[in-house]
This record gives C-alpha cells, structure tokens and sequence, in this order.
C-alpha cells in the first residue's frame, strides 16, 4: 500500500482491475453481444424464415396448432422473446396417457407452422455465460461474477478519485505514443462512457441481489420457494371437471394488449378443452423498462376476466427498472446500438487497462528482454483473454455451420467448440514469445470473423448478397458486422507486426517515472 490518499486508491485501482480484469473482459465481452441475443440466436437458426411473432394472430395460430398437436395436454404455454424474435417457443405438459417420450416443445414461425431448426445455444449461451459462467454450478457461478462486479465497482471509483484531468481526458487521445497512447485508450473509455460503465455495473448487482443478500428473503417468509411463489405467481391447472370447447384465444389477447398499451409475450393454457380451463396473458420482456411482467387470467371457456396481476410498490418497481436498464429489452434499435457501443467502450477499457499494466512494467524491468514470471504470466493471460475470448466467438458461430444439422447435443458441441478454441490461445499464448503471440492470436481472430460470412454462403441460401437483396437485415446486418470485426482485429494485428519489426528504441522515450505519474 502506498501513502497518501491518491496513491493508495491508485494501488487499489491497479490490483483490483488486474486481479479479476480477464474475467471482467469475458463478462463485458458476452453481456455486449447480448444486446443482440435475438438476432444471434435469429442468425444460428436460418431454417426460421418468420418475421417476428408478436401479437393475437400469432398466439391463436399457435393455440391452433396444439390443439391439433397435444389434444391431451393439461397445460400449454405459448412464449415470445419479443418483436425480435424470430419465431414462438411452445412448451407443453402431456396427460398421463401419452407416451413417454413424447414430445414436450416446438417451435412455430409467425404464421403457426413449424419450423425445423437446428440445435444451437444460439445467443442465450453468450447471455447466460455474462452471469452463471459455464461448467460450474450456476450458484458459485454467479457468486464469482459478483465479486468481480464488486471490483469493478471498486476500481471504478478509485480511478476516479486517482484522476487529475477527467475533463481533459474526453478529449485526449494520442496515437502511435506507446504507453501514453494505452493510457489516453484506458481513460477515453473509461471517462467518456463513465455513466452507462457505472451504471451497467449496479444494476447488475442489483439484478441478483436476492442472490447476494437472501437475508431479507430469510427474515420475512418460511423458505426461499415460499418467496418465488408470492413474487413469481405460477397457479397449477385444477382438477379436471369435463369437457368444453376453448374459448377463442385472440380477442382475450387484445383486451389484454389495449388494457396495458403494451404487446403480449406469452400465454399459459390451463387445462385446454376443459371446463375448469383458464388462459393467462402476460406482457412481453420488451413490453416496458421494468422486467416485471403483468397478467390477466381469463376464463378459458367464457373468456371473462378473472384476475389480474400487476407487480407493484415502490421495491418492486425500483428493482424491475434497475434490471430492465441493465438489460435493455426495452430500448429501440438506435438504443441498442448505444447500449452496444457502451458495452464496447467498457470492453476496451478493460482491456487497455489490462494491456497498460504490462507496458508501464516492461519499461521498469531491469532486463525486458528477459521479464520475471510473473510479469510473463499476465502478459500470457492478457493475450489469452483479449484474444483468445473474440477467437472462441468466432469459432462459436464457425460451429453452427459447420457441425452435423441432426443430432442430439449439437448445442452442447457448440459451446465445447468454444472452450476448445479460448483454451488454445491460452496455449498458444504460453508456448510462442509473447509479441510473435500477440501477432498470430490477432491474426487468427481477424480470419476466423472474416471467415463466418463465407461459411455461411457456402452452408446455407442466406449469404450477404442475397440477404441484403432480400432485405434481410438481421443476417446481412450479422454477416457485416462479422467483417467490420475482422477488419478491427486485423489492423490491430499489422500494427503490433510492424511494432515487432521495428527498432526497440520507443521504451526509453520518457523516464518511466513521469510516465508511472501520469498514469496514476
């Protein structure tokens, strides 16, 4: 710990951002992309050609077809993501007289067919790895991403307090500077995008706080369940009474939509074709800031209104806003686009701090040609994490395309295909020099983004061209983005090539001392 007020918060900053900075940047990395985790997902089933599934037309259309499909089911539920979503996911629970293995799920296009997709993780993988992680139970996954939000939280703070010229820092950025250049990246990011990096970082916190704290949960009902089940209602179907046609499904979801002024996204069937039936209409996830849905429950034979239930108080309303900024369902796609470009600037910001610790050191090794282990190891893990992440991305969506369509545990070959290539950088990174490493990782990131668009012209009929013909701007807008990508990590690639190449004179540029200054 360093004396002084200042210097201690530096230290702080310094060891907080370093210690958990590479899980940091996984969890910035994947939470970025999920502001796109419809149109991921919409990309990684190209069999579903729907427009998006929202609205009474494509509810009853899906009623229709598990009527047809699961006559004997004593619950149907109907889900939509939202108007992004590329299809409606229906889920049912079989009579006893069904055969075991049955089928349970389908998924149907907007007009009420089915549509055969293949198996993938599709966006939701990336989504839930930004807060379960994944291979560890999700409990000590999540308790891990909160420690490091916790961190983050702190490093945030400390960096403000070590900051002497936040005001000057908008508008600093040198390139071609060495250290100074990382550390005016480093602050750029970071000052410039400081409210949303703040806020994204709360929220999240708060999003999971009953996971944190469960003390309030303990101190006010008899288990966590009992809880769940006041918060999260989820009647059962009752004892079946005789049969009774289903009243018309459509009409019960506009009276719901006009009640709220807000789209519906999903509906639960109790008991279909029975007279004790009951059809619940919720909201949609990108129906309102706050993540709390409303519902109404109608009589499933009459159609008459029986409850409603509408989350309310000024916790509960705090706590779903807090969670809907940080997920940001609600917002348009010029929204999207900020919240995305936000989540961009905390990646870089995590990355140049993680990049900026190693190049402040280098210039204080006694031999930089020869660092000590543990400056090796950080070096290794930055290239690892700040490489090797983006790679297994890529490599991720190469794998939608390239392994088997049939097959059971396609999703899961996926998500090992993603393991499999973050690990090898880590490898790659151990076993080559470090500025060769960083070249060649770069390298590879760059060919495998540019490659996704050209694997999927050559494995499915929605290639670029023919996409932004058919004015299909999920998957052109996908494909595009794979390039600008690929162009990014490519220029990067040259840049630390052509560094490589060149005389190593740039360390002894400024003492390292009023360098260290600056930066803190």
């Amino acid at each position: 710990m360093k004396n002084g007020f200042r210097q201690s918060m530096a230290w702080l900053h310094t060891w907080t951002g370093l210690l958990l900075g590479w899980l940091l940047f996984a969890i910035f990395v994947t939470g970025t992309s999920s502001y796109f985790q419809e149109e991921i997902t919409a990309w990684m089933t190209p069999e579903v050609r729907s427009v998006p599934a929202d609205g009474p037309t494509s509810f009853a259309a899906a009623a229709n077809w598990l009527e047809r499909e699961a006559p004997g089911a004593s619950e149907w539920s109907v889900y939509s993501a939202g108007k992004r979503a590329a299809g409606l996911q229906l889920c049912w629970v079989n009579g006893p007289d069904a055969p075991a293995d049955a089928p349970t799920d389908a998924r149907l296009d907007g007009a009420g067919r089915k549509a055969e997709a293949r198996e993938t993780g599709g966006g939701d993988f990336l989504y839930r790895f930004h807060y379960n992680l994944h291979y560890i139970n999700w409990y000590w996954g999540r308790w891990i991403v909160g420690i490091a939000a916790m961190a983050m939280l702190v490093a945030i703070f400390s960096g403000i307090v070590t900051h002497k010229k936040i005001i000057a820092d908008f508008f600093l950025l040198r390139f071609g500077k060495g250290q100074r250049s990382w550390l005016d990246a480093h602050n750029v990011s970071s000052v410039l995008f400081l409210p949303f990096i703040l806020m994204i970082t709360y929220t999240g916190l708060v999003s999971l706080a009953t996971h944190y704290m469960p003390w309030g949960i303990a101190a006010n009902y008899a288990d966590e369940q009992k809880f769940f089940d006041a918060t999260f209602p989820w009647p059962a179907p009752a004892e079946k009474t005789g049969p009774a046609p289903l009243t018309a499904v459509a009409p019960l979801v506009e009276r719901a939509e006009r009640t709220w002024g807000a789209g519906a996204g999903s509906i639960r069937i109790l008991n279909p074709g029975d007279r004790t039936a009951q059809v619940i209409v919720s909201t949609a996830p990108d129906a309102n800031m706050s993540v709390r849905p409303r519902s109404l429950t109608f009589d499933g034979v009459t159609g008459k209104l029986l409850s409603a239930h509408n989350p309310s108080g000024a916790a509960t309303a705090t706590e779903g806003t807090m969670i809907g900024l940080h997920a940001g369902r609600f917002a348009s796609s010029v929204l999207r686009t900020l919240y995305f470009l936000s989540g961009l600037a905390g990646c870089i910001m995590v990355a140049t701090g993680l990049i900026l610790w190693t190049v402040k050191r280098r210039a204080k090794l006694a031999d930089p040609e020869r660092p000590h282990f543990g400056f090796r190891l950080v070096e290794k893990l930055n290239i690892g994490a700040i490489a090797g992440l983006p790679f297994a991305m890529a490599v991720y969506f190469l794998a939608n395309r390239l392994l088997p369509v049939e097959g059971a545990g396609r999703s899961d070959r996926e998500i090992a295909a993603f393991f499999i290539a973050w690990g090898a950088v880590f490898v790659w990174a151990a076993a080559r020099p470090s500025r060769r490493a960083w070249a060649e990782a770069l390298a590879a990131v760059a060919m495998s983004f540019a490659l996704v668009p050209v694997i999927n012209a050559l494995t499915t009929d929605r290639a670029l061209v023919a996409s932004l013909i058919a004015g299909d701007w999920v998957f052109a807008g996908f494909d595009t983005a794979m390039l600008l990508i690929a162009t990014g990590f490519g220029w990067a690639a040259s840049k630390v090539l052509r560094r490589s190449a060149s005389p190593r004179t740039t360390r002894g540029k400024r003492p390292a001392r009023t360098a260290s200054a600056e930066a803190a």
